[in-house]
């Protein structure tokens, strides 16, 4: 006869793995993924009516910087996946320890970035772009590289919700501070009030501010019964080594990861530079617009994460993989409706960008633009495959294979094509984007395959980490 325990699992409820559970968390997420989208939207907006040059600069040295920052940005990531797997297998000392190292990871990487500003000029000076465009780019990257303490750290305190399911909190806090960016960008940027003019400077002071605004707000969140109370946040702060061991282990490779693929994107964009301040703007321009599809799509990203590592933590992963498949119907669905605005309706999207640009150097930056938005949506769908398959994966622990399948694609298929190609017959803004889109469309498919194959079933971050705990609240 069968136990409760094993009828309950053979019998879910009806609400488990289907659309409404989906729903649930990601939609929240998918909005506050949406505002992120929205904020680096907004900031390029405000630079492209300052000025050409700081529109051009924006995308190499923001991308540089989120370079570095990538390793220690997939580490505290991937707590969520240790979250949610303690949290399914109902160890919630387990989920505060969690969060605990994550800081730890946050304020060690996070300070330790701050030198890197020192090399900023010396590597845009070995890039090569023109003079014009280095010094905005040195200026950005060293003005966000101050602030990569509180690009972290939040990160790592959403998780506690994210991991949970606890979504709506995490859209609040983001839509927060994304309102606090969009009053102090235009301040910054142009000098508004007692304020000086600061331009790109200004754009970056913006985002730390508002990042630091929403490591309060976790914080203060932190503070509430919940998190004191059921989970004992605040009595689980000691370090552990062999649970930073285990971080380590899981988030590492998610963490390389995220680093081979931003660097990937960061040597072509690079890349790109050298043909010139307006293909390199455009470019900035539609990866932006990409942004409007793609980040949303992280948020659905971040949803399957937590369902995958509660299912995996309560040992169902046959209900994970239904809430998946969901999941890639509703992100390949919105990637295909994106791809038709961008293919139907490129200048409508431009719109707000020519508002006070100058007339005459964006128009050529706009016909190039419309171009690009064509490839965009050529392989946005392959990019939800990515997501969606890739969270998936890595949230059961099989972080090891998604790092080396995108160090093979990122580099086999984008970087090396990229740049032999302008070896052998010069560069090419269209042949550039060609393997762009072939990199992500084959990426899209190797993760597609990997989540079929069901190896993902058999793992688990909780199996690994089952370590004794003090339970007792304060």
């Amino acid at each position: 006869m069968q136990s409760d325990d094993s009828t309950h699992r053979a019998s879910p409820p009806r609400t488990v793995g289907g659309y409404r559970e989906l729903l649930a968390i990601a939609v929240p997420l998918v909005l506050s993924s949406s505002t992120q989208s929205l904020m680096h939207v907004v900031d390029r907006i405000f630079m492209t009516w300052h000025s050409k040059e700081a529109v051009a600069a924006a995308l190499p040295a923001g991308i540089l910087f989120w370079s570095f920052l990538s390793l220690p940005l997939g580490i505290v990531s991937y707590t969520n996946a240790f979250v949610a797997q303690y949290d399914g297998a109902k160890q919630p000392g387990r989920v505060a320890a969690a969060i605990w190292h994550a800081i730890y990871v946050a304020l060690a990487f996070g300070f330790a970035l701050i030198p890197f500003a020192l090399l900023a000029g010396p590597l845009f000076d070995l890039v090569g772009h023109e003079a014009s465009i280095r010094t905005l780019e040195t200026e950005y990257f060293v003005s966000l590289s101050w602030g990569a303490v509180f690009a972290l750290l939040p990160a790592a305190l959403c998780c506690f919700f994210s991991g949970r399911g606890r979504a709506g909190i995490v859209l609040a806090v983001n839509a927060t501070s994304v309102v606090v960016n969009a009053v102090l960008d235009p301040i910054f940027i142009f000098g508004w009030g007692p304020f000086p003019e600061l331009g790109m400077c200004g754009a970056a002071i913006a985002t730390n501010v508002a990042n630091g605004f929403a490591t309060v707000c976790y914080l203060a969140l932190l503070m509430r019964s919940e998190a004191r109370v059921t989970y004992g946040f605040w009595n689980h702060w000691r370090f552990d080594r062999r649970l930073m061991g285990e971080l380590l282990r899981f988030g590492g490779p998610s963490g390389l990861q995220m680093f081979v693929d931003v660097a990937g994107f960061t040597a072509f964009i690079m890349i790109v530079g050298w043909i010139g301040k307006h293909e390199l703007a455009a470019t900035n321009i539609a990866f932006n617009l990409n942004n409007l599809a793609f980040t949303p799509v992280l948020g659905l990203g971040v949803a399957v994460s937590t369902l995958v590592g509660q299912r995996i933590g309560e040992g169902r992963p046959d209900i994970a993989e239904m809430s998946v498949r969901k999941a890639f119907v509703l992100a390949g669905g919105g990637m295909l409706l994106c791809g038709g605005v961008y293919v139907l309706a490129p200048q409508l999207l431009l719109a707000p960008y020519a508002l006070r640009a100058d007339g005459e150097h964006f128009s050529e930056i706009r016909r190039v633009v419309v171009v690009l938005l064509r490839f965009v949506a050529l392989y946005s769908f392959f990019d939800a495959m990515v997501i969606v398959f890739g969270s998936a994966v890595r949230a059961a622990g099989d972080t090891t294979f998604s790092m080396l399948a995108t160090f093979s694609c990122a580099w086999g298929l984008l970087v090396l094509p990229t740049y032999l190609t302008w070896k052998i017959y010069g560069p090419n803004l269209f042949w550039s984007w060609v393997w762009c889109s072939i990199y992500v469309i084959v990426l899209g498919f190797v993760f597609q395959r990997r989540f079929q194959s069901g190896r993902w079933k058999t793992m688990s971050i909780v199996h690994h980490t089952r370590l004794p705990l003090p339970e007792t609240p304060l």
